[in-house]
């Protein structure tokens, strides 16, 4: 095969994927960069792409891995299994030769979370006698103690909050709606707010997101984040930190005192208990380094 007909071929193919798929520039991209490195890769073995068998693509996905990584080896074959399921049904080829050939394992890829002791730092972080200092103490309260995401955070209103029963209503994806519960801490920081600062930040302004800058406007994802980065900095938090960070400890941190995934589930807003599961990791990896520090056999 020419590498004219080689790159006819991947412009065909992406076409399709693109019009039955709607893929992103990215993906495409990535589809073709896999794909010319197994031409070239094929090309260099003296081998036709389109008479390939199954040991040969193997061998390409086994070298691949060696050269970068598993995740990239098991993307690459993902790209070039949708490819040959074109040539087939083009009827390019008679059969896929990739079509049993085994992905590698990519493994769990862990969140990053905090400890307790951390997470307490960073809530103890802002400087509580001023407004915004008290916005922020209960931003992170709030984050922590209801494990949502960032934007559902940052896109609450006033209305979405029953201090009495407790609760908040939230907005995640897909606007799908889930009660989650505050804690007293929460309840308590974010009165405080309503009573103490809110109106001092806002002045003259009118708004009805629940946590708002001085220019009357909801809090942007970024200036939390920049926010966050800050007071981490204040409480000698050495290990990256993002705002989801505090999710991911929220999940960990109720997994590692007995909550069962179930609940985790319903409260993170997941969709699949499969999504969740990741925190089991987490939580089991905390264990065994608590059995090996503290175990005379460990």
């Amino acid at each position: 095969m020419t590498e004219e007909t080689e790159n006819t071929l991947i412009d065909l193919f992406l076409d399709v994927v693109w019009m039955e798929s709607g893929l992103s520039n990215n993906t495409l991209s990535a589809y073709r960069n896999d794909l010319t490195q197994f031409f070239v890769w094929a090309d260099s073995k003296g081998l036709s792409p389109t008479a390939l068998s199954p040991e040969a693509v193997a061998l390409f996905v086994s070298e691949r891995a060696l050269r970068s990584s598993n995740r990239s080896a098991a993307r690459s074959l993902s790209s070039i299994k949708r490819f040959y399921n074109y040539l087939l049904q083009e009827n390019k080829i008679d059969h896929n030769p990739c079509a049993n050939v085994v992905s590698p394992s990519i493994g769990k890829s862990l969140p990053k979370s905090l400890s307790e002791d951390d997470v307490e730092k960073l809530i103890q972080a802002p400087d509580i006698t001023t407004a915004l200092g008290i916005r922020d103490r209960a931003m992170i309260e709030t984050l922590y103690a209801a494990g949502m995401r960032v934007t559902e955070l940052v896109g609450l209103s006033v209305n979405q909050i029953d201090l009495t029963a407790g609760v908040c209503r939230v907005i995640g994806k897909g606007d799908k709606e889930r009660l989650v519960p505050l804690g007293d801490d929460a309840v308590e920081w974010i009165t405080r707010y309503l009573k103490e600062a809110r109106l001092e930040i806002l002045g003259s302004a009118q708004s009805i997101a629940l946590f708002i800058t001085r220019r009357g406007a909801a809090m942007s994802r970024q200036g939390f984040w920049q926010n966050l980065k800050r007071y981490a900095l204040i409480a000698g938090i050495s290990s990256p930190l993002s705002p989801h960070t505090l999710r991911h400890a929220f999940a960990t941190h109720l997994l590692n005192n007995g909550a069962d995934l179930r609940s985790v589930q319903m409260l993170l807003g997941h969709s699949n208990l499969s999504t969740t599961q990741i925190y089991t990791y987490i939580a089991q990896a905390r264990l065994k380094e608590l059995h090996e520090h503290h175990h005379p056999r460990g």
